[in-house]
């Protein structure tokens, strides 16, 4: 399998819940076992230990010196510095570099750029809670967002979404934030608002919240991208602001941190419904939700 693989070496820097997942994926990928470099040689040696055919290196320059994929897997904020330490100890060999945070493209990589890598941004449209072996497998069939400066590296950052099983989503460097942006909002903020709706639930004494709302969040999830607002239900689209009064009543008495959530919303909602629908909506709902107090 070795003399097979594509790559002769991929080193990993970062040692967190995205670092762990790629790691398990491209673990065969590699003729050497994959190299890993954090700033904490502790977790270093842990998430090589957990790969299993991986080693811990305890200088960056073994990454920029010894690797032909590299993998910058660190928070959005450690990037652009990392990204600079890796340039410093970048060996003469070129190497492929990308990086997977989704709210940079692919100029943040432009001192690896100057030292003849070939560089990419590709993010995983896929979340991370620290279960490398089951987000392994997640990211068969998920897009990736990839983003790079020219044809052959967006056509050598395809190919390593084809090793990870992915589909690649070609996204412009001007337009990555709002690629990113979109991906919490439907993503980060769904985590909040089904919090929310389960701590609602439980002050309403159901035991099993969860049990209660999931085959009716999924039913709304699935309606929601497959048709839109036309799968929208529910008081809103009635227009039945007597219902949404008493709704308002119910979180102010009986959980109060879901009102202004709810409020918000249920406003973005009515505005959403008047561009799909080219209507104003109920005027009497919106009057509730921007009075009430």
């Amino acid at each position: 399998m070795a003399a097979r693989a594509p790559y002769r070496r991929i080193g990993i820097i970062g040692t967190g819940r995205v670092a762990a997942a790629i790691g398990l994926a491209l673990v065969h990928q590699s003729g050497d076992p994959l190299h890993i470099w954090g700033h904490n040689p502790a977790n270093s040696a842990a998430l090589a230990a957990s790969i299993g055919r991986a080693s811990a290196v305890t200088q960056l320059a073994d990454i920029g010196d010894g690797c032909d994929l590299i993998i910058l897997a660190v928070s959005d904020d450690a990037l652009e510095p990392c990204i600079h330490q890796l340039a410093a100890v970048a060996g003469s060999a070129p190497a492929f570099a990308f990086h997977v945070s989704g709210r940079s493209g692919a100029g943040i990589l432009a001192p690896l750029d100057a030292k003849g890598w070939g560089t990419a941004a590709v993010h995983p449209a896929m979340t991370f809670t620290g279960d490398p072996i089951a987000e392994a497998q997640q990211m068969i069939g998920a897009r990736f967002a990839v983003t790079a400066s020219t044809a052959q590296s967006v056509a050598k950052a395809r190919a390593i979404v084809a090793l990870l099983d992915g589909v690649p989503v070609e996204i412009s460097e001007a337009h990555r934030p709002l690629y990113h942006a979109a991906l919490c909002h439907g993503a980060n903020h769904l985590v909040t608002l089904i919090v929310g709706a389960t701590e609602a639930l439980a002050a309403a004494g159901v035991d099993d919240p969860a049990a209660l709302l999931a085959p009716l969040a999924r039913a709304a999830l699935a309606n929601g991208l497959g048709k839109g607002m036309a799968g929208l239900s529910g008081p809103l689209l009635r227009g039945d602001a007597a219902t949404i009064g008493g709704h308002l009543v119910a979180l102010r008495q009986d959980c109060p941190p879901l009102l202004s959530p709810y409020r918000a919303m249920a406003s973005a909602t009515l505005d959403a419904l008047e561009r799909a629908e080219g209507s104003s909506g109920s005027d009497a709902c919106r009057s509730l939700l921007e009075t009430d107090e």
